[in-house]
């Protein structure tokens, strides 16, 4: 259902906004919001399990957060699925499983297995283009929902390859089957980008990821044509600078007086948990009373 969802937001033409979420609480917060679809960010998942963003966790692992955030939300959730976690092999059990489980789409870049995140300092190693076209084919050919949405990342730009090789491999991975073009960049200016979109000739919509060139607004990006923008690591972030303010402010001031008024109510939580709704259930079906929501 949600897989639909989101194919028919990409044959809408409009811009598809997306937020970065690690687990249900996060993605719901991003739904609420009022953003188009969630991204289940490798890099928020690990960094929510305290690892590095280089395929230290399992698929299963990263699932199991994606379907937290499904359960949670009512808006399609695109997974980050790194490379693919393998060969081809891998990519087939991975869509089958992310399908399975009522994902809308996945996302694999083209960097060899095991991945390192793309901000990190040194060098990337891309897995050769007929061999990632593969990945595309077979992932295509393991979907049995027509609308399921496999997502081509181009990581030729990270990996400062130039220009021309990000073109191939895009070329490439849609004439694969790819539904979409994610297209790479660390640059702080979103110069890079905008070259691939003039040159880009192919019929695939571009997603780009504007982490490092965020002065690029939502008008310009339309106007480029663009069809999706993912915010893939800014509710993490904020998320950390908040807790560590909050948890400094505590130890230096002796009491939690102070922050009371800057952090959520406990009511906030309990809404975000669907405390209510558990209420009201229980009150519908069964005898055994309400659940205090005072505490």
């Amino acid at each position: 259902m949600k897989a639909k969802e989101l194919r028919e937001l990409l044959n809408s033409k409009k811009l598809i906004r997306v937020m970065g979420a690690h687990n249900g609480l996060s993605a719901k917060l991003a739904e609420q919001a009022g953003f188009d679809a969630i991204w289940a960010s490798g890099l928020e998942i690990s960094a929510a399990h305290s690892v590095p963003d280089a395929n230290i966790l399992t698929m299963t692992e990263n699932l199991q957060a994606a379907i937290s955030m499904n359960e949670a939300t009512s808006i399609p959730i695109i997974c980050d699925c790194d490379s693919g976690y393998g060969n081809v092999n891998n990519v087939i059990r991975m869509v089958r499983e992310y399908e399975r489980n009522g994902m809308a789409g996945i996302c694999i870049e083209d960097k060899q297995f095991p991945k390192l995140n793309s901000f990190i300092d040194g060098p990337q190693k891309l897995t050769p283009i007929d061999e990632f076209a593969g990945k595309i084919r077979a992932a295509k050919d393991t979907q049995s929902d027509p609308d399921f949405v496999v997502i081509a990342r181009v990581e030729a730009l990270i990996a400062g390859q130039g220009l021309q090789e990000a073109l191939n491999r895009a070329y490439a991975y849609e004439e694969a089957g790819a539904d979409a073009i994610l297209i790479h960049s660390k640059q702080k200016q979103p110069h890079e980008i905008v070259s691939f979109v003039e040159l880009y000739k192919g019929t695939a919509p571009i997603v780009i990821v504007p982490t490092t060139y965020p002065t690029l607004d939502v008008e310009q990006i339309r106007d480029f044509g663009i069809q999706m923008v993912i915010y893939a690591n800014h509710g993490l972030r904020s998320s950390i600078k908040a807790m560590k303010e909050t948890f400094d402010r505590i130890l230096r001031e002796g009491n939690t007086a102070g922050v009371e008024l800057d952090i959520s109510t406990m009511q906030e939580v309990f809404e975000l948990q669907g405390m209510f709704e558990m209420r009201q259930r229980e009150d519908r079906y069964s005898s055994t009373g309400s659940v205090i929501l005072n505490n």
